[in-house]
């Protein structure tokens, strides 16, 4: 998927396409979204509750965003609960900060969540935490309804801020 944004007065030109986490772009982004969540919660052991095979096709994906081949951000997206229920959690939203607020989150979401419906998937879940005020926000302006609890069997922190989206 290729868009323009309007960042900072300059047009950016954005190219969204899965790579696998596998890659050294998909895991420069998983790992700096790791790196954020370190500094703003403290050191956090991520391998405990999230495997990258889960970020894998044919269950899971990840989406890097680049404008002119340079990182811009990326979101990753696992099956979640039992199949038959159609669940997945998205993971890791992150965009560089020199161009956060100019859009490049909202185009990664739309595009996760097309893929997600196209996978097969009907329902989306999400968490953020009091660390992360703007993410909060983010997401009930893009459609996203709060809610108290996870599917069983899926793993949430405890103070986490839950999220939800019927697609």
């Amino acid at each position: 998927m290729k868009v323009s944004l309007l960042y900072a007065g300059i047009v950016i030109a954005l190219t969204i396409k899965d790579e696998l986490i596998t890659t050294s772009g998909a895991l420069s982004v998983f790992k700096a979204a790791v790196d954020e969540l370190n500094r703003r919660y403290g050191a956090i052991d991520d391998d405990t509750q999230m495997n990258l095979d889960e970020l894998l096709p044919p269950t899971g994906i990840f989406l890097v965003a680049r404008s002119e081949g340079h990182l811009c951000g990326g979101v990753g997206l696992r099956r979640i609960a039992e199949p038959e229920l159609k669940l997945a959690e998205v993971k890791r939203l992150w965009v560089r900060p020199d161009l956060r607020r100019g859009g490049v989150a909202a185009q990664l979401m739309d595009e996760i969540e097309g893929r997600a419906r196209a996978m097969g998937y009907a329902q989306l879940y999400l968490e953020t935490g009091p660390a992360q005020p703007e993410a909060v926000a983010f997401y009930p302006k893009h459609g996203w309804t709060p809610v108290e609890f996870f599917p069983e069997g899926a793993y949430t922190h405890e103070s986490a801020y839950r999220f939800t989206k019927v697609l």
